[in-house]
């Protein structure tokens, strides 16, 4: 009973960011109020703590905010009152990850927040639920080692995801691609394909009335039911190039599913209808995501084009046809929030962006330096508070009006 009382109440507080890009999985928060204008040094600071390394987002639920982060040998999640950034618990353990490139050895993988738990996945594969209030370790097991999993690029990335009652994870092993677990117990339920994984995290939707947890792993498009296990669509869509990623999450408006990755691939939209996709259009001149996912306002994509290490720009694209209506050179890579009619964009060297979301041109309304290099962790919105990191430092900042 106590545990279904903190689940109701969590799931009451419409302003929680309990998971990677948003309570829906869209980048999109039903907060209003926020600030049109910021003063000359930005918005307000709230609180700034430490931070160790790591590309993890931080969440927020029920007035706490947990982070994920390496500290020295060990994988850290830490919980703290949203409103202070006061400590309420920390928990850590052994990391055995080293990255190969000397880039970042904390982990990538955003927390989920559901009910009162916290499931946290290390970047070399240690699957964990946490007691939300007391930070209790409740189980942990490592995918990697359990499914045989080989080391990709830069560890695992993709983040978990509760889908019909159970937490479904891009595993990328033989027959065991996607895996589903008990949240209470951390055992499998079911395995399906020989999907390698990605370093995108999956959302939910419901196509032709179903709802389906979607992919984008190493292959492409992988559309699943929760229930068993039952694939019920596939595409396949990576570059040629084996040095590649596919990284943005999939956006699904009706029965209409947004892929894109960089590398001279690019997007793909696809109408799901019965067990068969027909290709609506594709190609490597609109929207081609390296990392970050753009946010669908309306009939419009809004997301940044072009890869890291090329000063991405910024675009808006058409849904329907792909066509690009305009384009903001040297913007840079960001993560985006859509919310109260405003984009909030985090650019990699630490900048805070306040944009409105014009079809007919890039309408910046204000930007400020909240952070140091790079920011390439999700920032989340919740509040009125926006909560980012950097490898150094987390911050809360207040952005309503």
């Amino acid at each position: 009973m106590r545990s279904i009382l903190i689940a109701s109440a969590l799931l009451a507080a419409a302003a929680d960011w309990p998971q990677y890009f948003g309570p829906n999985h869209d980048g999109a928060s039903s907060e209003t109020g926020l600030a049109r204008s910021w003063p000359k040094d930005g918005p307000k600071l709230v609180w700034e703590k430490k931070a160790g390394s790591g590309l993890s987002g931080p969440v927020v639920a029920g007035g706490r905010a947990i982070l994920f982060h390496r500290v020295d040998a060990d994988e850290v999640v830490e919980c703290v009152e949203a409103a202070t950034g006061n400590e309420i618990w920390k928990k850590s353990y052994r990391s055995r990850y080293t990255d190969d490139f000397n880039f970042d050895d904390g982990p990538r993988s955003t927390p989920l927040i559901a009910g009162d738990k916290v499931f946290t996945l290390g970047a070399d594969g240690d699957l964990s639920a946490f007691e939300l209030m007391t930070g209790k370790q409740l189980w942990q097991r490592n995918i990697n080692k359990d499914y045989q999993v080989q080391k990709g690029f830069f560890g695992v990335a993709t983040s978990p995801m509760l889908a019909g009652g159970k937490l479904v994870i891009n595993v990328g092993g033989k027959g065991a691609g996607v895996v589903a677990f008990d949240p209470v117990t951390g055992k499998e339920l079911w395995k399906a394909t020989d999907h390698a994984v990605s370093y995108s995290s999956p959302i939910t939707a419901k196509i032709d009335n179903e709802e389906l947890a979607i992919f984008f792993t190493r292959q492409g498009l992988l559309a699943i039911s929760p229930n068993k296990g039952e694939v019920r669509y596939e595409n396949p869509w990576r570059p040629r190039l084996n040095a590649s990623v596919n990284a943005a999450s999939p956006i699904v408006s009706g029965n209409q599913i947004f892929i894109s990755t960089s590398y001279g691939t690019g997007a793909i939209v696809l109408e799901a209808s019965k067990g068969e996709l027909k290709e609506v259009w594709k190609g490597d001149k609109s929207l081609s995501c390296h990392y970050s996912t753009p946010i669908r306002i309306g009939d419009h994509l809004f997301g940044i084009d072009g890869r890291q290490e090329e000063r991405a720009r910024m675009r808006c694209v058409e849904w329907k046809s792909g066509k690009v209506l305009w384009s903001k050179p040297e913007f840079g890579c960001a993560t985006l929030i859509a919310a109260d009619g405003l984009i909030l964009a985090f650019t990699e060297s630490g900048e805070l962006v306040l944009i409105e979301p014009s079809t007919k041109e890039y309408k910046e309304l204000a930007r400020a330096v909240i952070l140091g290099t790079k920011v390439r962790a999700p920032h989340a919105l919740s509040g009125g508070k926006v909560f980012a990191r950097d490898g150094s430092k987390w911050v809360c900042v207040d952005v309503k009006k």
